[in-house]
């Protein structure tokens, strides 16, 4: 059980805050839906048996994407085929090469048996199968197919993944690039430069300005490096405990989505996000509301989930869903509110919305090409200023010494 300390509000509009042990947020959130409440805010509170907890299924955390997609896929095919769920879940756990999804399987089909519904077993392991999922698989079986549930949950762990996996990898030459630039330096600082400034120094030549910010550099470098690496690390991690903040987390998002380039991306790749997840959730079955808050929870910028949160309210009331996105353009672009207009007009919404996921993710792949183009260049600039500082700052006191000779 883990526990758990969360705000909810009350139909009147009343927000309250309690504590509760359950098995994991999912439970929660059902347990305060059923109670006709609204949950806010939840919170798991690590105590002796979250450290438990951790302890024991520390193994969820090194399942993979790849082979959560492929459990979905390969057990809504062979439900599909006609195999029941028990043994679908026995062949599953045969064929898996992860001794952690192993042995995950085996307790699942273990919980099945004991009577609980596959969507309560999966639950028991939320660090592995998030709400969506688990939600999707509820709705399965409530209507009857399962199976086509769990292809719609491969499709949509593949587009998440494969959405993720473009950034990550428009991310990486840069981050590599600039990761070695800052080694060679902080080992030029510290065996080559030193060399040369004794030597410079020793013939009593005069240091241009160039050289002097080099050496003061080299000097705290050699000096005082484990200081500034603790500074950076006191720092990093004050910076990181106020990022974990409501403020922190809402002014770091907030210049995020303003920044040239990187906020245009970061807007689409919300939109794609919250499209494709609305989009698998109504399409397996699951409740509008209920959608709609799985989907906030699956958006990380707090101000994209805030609309998210206004447009579930918003249906409570009977308004429609796509006013709440056509006021917030700013966000979610307006092409978003507009199909999902048409969507509400016609009774397919979900249609309308894998469109726009669909969209969506075809631009931000062309557009992390596109940065991957753009980087390289300006990495060569960098790369080719940083050098031309330094063979500056190293040449001219060499040309203070031929005019000091002469």
């Amino acid at each position: 059980m883990s526990h758990f300390i969360f705000k909810a509000k009350k139909p009147g509009g009343e927000i309250y805050q309690s504590e509760k042990d359950v098995a994991d947020r999912y439970e929660l959130y059902r347990m305060i839906r059923e109670s006709g409440d609204e949950l806010v805010f939840a919170e798991e509170k690590k105590g002796r048996a979250g450290l438990h907890m951790s302890l024991s299924f520390g193994f969820m955390k090194r399942v993979k994407p790849v082979e959560k997609i492929n459990f979905a896929r390969n057990l809504g095919s062979m439900i599909e085929a006609g195999l029941p769920l028990s043994r679908a879940l026995s062949v599953l756990e045969r064929q898996a090469h992860n001794k952690n999804l192993k042995s995950i399987i085996v307790e699942i089909r273990n919980s099945i048996d004991k009577g609980l519904t596959f969507a309560d077993a999966l639950s028991k392991y939320p660090k592995v199968f998030p709400p969506v999922f688990v939600s999707m698989v509820h709705a399965g079986e409530q209507s009857g197919t399962l199976a086509d549930s769990l292809k719609v949950i491969s499709l949509q762990l593949e587009s998440s993944f494969a959405l993720e996996r473009r950034i990550r990898g428009a991310m990486m030459y840069p981050a590599v690039i600039i990761c070695a630039m800052i080694i060679i330096a902080i080992l030029m600082f510290i065996f080559v430069i030193p060399t040369l400034m004794s030597t410079f120094i020793s013939l009593n030549v005069p240091l241009p300005f160039t050289t002097q910010i080099i050496l003061n550099i080299s000097n705290i470098v050699q000096h005082d490096g484990l200081f500034v690496i603790i500074g950076f690390f006191i720092i990093g991690f004050a910076f990181m405990r106020w990022s974990r903040t409501t403020l922190g987390r809402s002014i770091n998002h907030s210049i995020v989505i303003k920044l040239p380039i990187v906020g245009t991306l970061i807007q689409e790749v919300n939109t794609a996000r919250t499209a494709r997840t609305l989009s698998s959730l109504l399409g397996a079955g699951v409740d509008f509301v209920e959608s709609v808050s799985i989907t906030a929870e699956v958006i990380q910028n707090v101000h994209f989930r805030a609309v998210l949160t206004k447009a579930g309210e918003a249906i409570k009331k009977g308004d429609l869903m796509s006013q709440i996105f056509a006021a917030n353009t700013k966000l979610y672009p307006i092409f978003l509110s507009e199909m999902m207009s048409v969507g509400e007009e016609t009774g397919k919404i979900g249609e309308m919305l894998a469109n726009v996921a669909h969209y969506y993710e075809d631009d931000v792949d062309q557009k992390t090409k596109d940065m991957s183009t753009i980087i390289e260049p300006l990495i060569m600039v960098m790369i080719g200023a940083g050098v031309g500082f330094f063979a500056v700052a190293m040449i001219s006191p060499m040309y203070s010494l031929v005019d000091a000779i002469n």
